[in-house]
């Protein structure tokens, strides 16, 4: 980590500073993320749903898995199982996963490179870490953010978005002291290349030792900041925060973030991400894989996928399912 950067930032578009005008977030609350086993018995690290968080709306769900150093044949996956009712976006930072699903989409991701896939109406699919990290060990680090969808998209066509490296929106803090990859929705007039059903903003900063970040937010968009890894503070009111934390930011045209002027982490920045959105303030009823509205829904949603109304595996993967992830 990070996955992707540039030998000189200072070459970069710059975000605009937030005008004296436009209102500092002030921070709500911070939270401490519960680390659990998924899939077939991976750990991660989750900030919501938690105890201390249980909506982030218009966000479901936000997974860190790892960073870990995974022996030969120790690196564990997602198999097969299905979704119906929301997005889910894995960002990869270390390491490789290799997707499957039922209408035909999928690939091989790595380093900086971002698999979005609208579950909608419902498919199946898989995520394993590639062959060759399997059998020869190695390190692995990825983000899987679950995204809502709209009661009016909920059955939305499935469809697979293949975001590379390459194609993320980089620019850096006024000051050149942060560098931001834009993967989704628009920050301050930069927009990056994941196409939403629900108007988010999905970002991942690098800021400097000691350095600061402050950019313009939507006012209409929730607005968090997950620490990837480093140390430093939220807010205008510098509150500490660490590795594995989530910040909640209240009301406001603008958020600050800093940098302690010494970081222990693999690139020696403040590695965050920062997320958004506008809420959609609709039921959310949560099944394992399966978001919907209402309780006659996830049921619905049980039956199609019992009766295979979901898609099957195809024939060259065909090893099991799983009823959740």
């Amino acid at each position: 980590m990070p996955a992707i950067t540039v030998d000189d930032i200072m070459v970069l578009p710059r975000l605009p500073r937030p005008d004296v005008t436009q209102t500092q977030r002030p921070v709500r609350r911070i939270v401490t993320a519960d680390r659990q086993r998924e899939g077939a018995g991976f750990e991660v690290t989750r900030p919501f749903p938690s105890v201390d968080l249980r909506t982030a709306d218009p966000f479901i769900l936000l997974d860190q898995m790892g960073p870990v150093a995974y022996e030969p044949y120790e690196a564990k996956g997602a198999p097969w199982h299905p979704h119906r009712g929301f997005e889910t976006v894995t960002y990869m930072l270390d390491g490789t996963m290799v997707h499957h699903d039922s209408q035909g989409g999928g690939g091989v991701i790595g380093e900086g490179d971002t698999q979005w896939m609208t579950a909608g109406s419902g498919m199946l699919h898989d995520e394993l870490p590639e062959e060759k990290l399997v059998i020869s060990g190695g390190t692995f680090h990825g983000i899987q953010l679950w995204v809502n969808l709209p009661r009016a998209t909920k059955f939305a066509t499935p469809r697979y978005q293949d975001l590379r490296a390459s194609e993320l929106t980089l620019v850096s803090s006024h000051d050149g002291g942060a560098l931001l990859r834009v993967i989704a929705g628009e920050l301050a007039g930069f927009a990056g290349p994941g196409s939403t059903y629900t108007p988010i903003i999905y970002a991942h900063a690098s800021i400097s030792q000691g350095a600061q970040l402050e950019t313009p937010w939507p006012a209409d968009y929730t607005a968090l900041a997950y620490v990837l890894a480093g140390e430093g503070t939220v807010g205008t009111d510098r509150r500490p925060i660490g590795a594995g934390q989530l910040a909640v930011f209240g009301a406001g045209e603008a958020v600050t973030l800093a940098a302690d002027p010494e970081q222990h982490t693999t690139t020696g920045d403040f590695e965050v991400l920062l997320l958004g959105g506008i809420p959609l303030r609709e039921p959310v009823i949560q099944y394992g894989p399966f978001v919907m509205n209402s309780r006659e829904e996830i049921i619905t949603a049980i039956e199609d996928f019992q009766a295979g109304r979901m898609g099957t595996v195809p024939a060259e993967h065909s090893s099991g399912l799983r009823l959740g992830e």
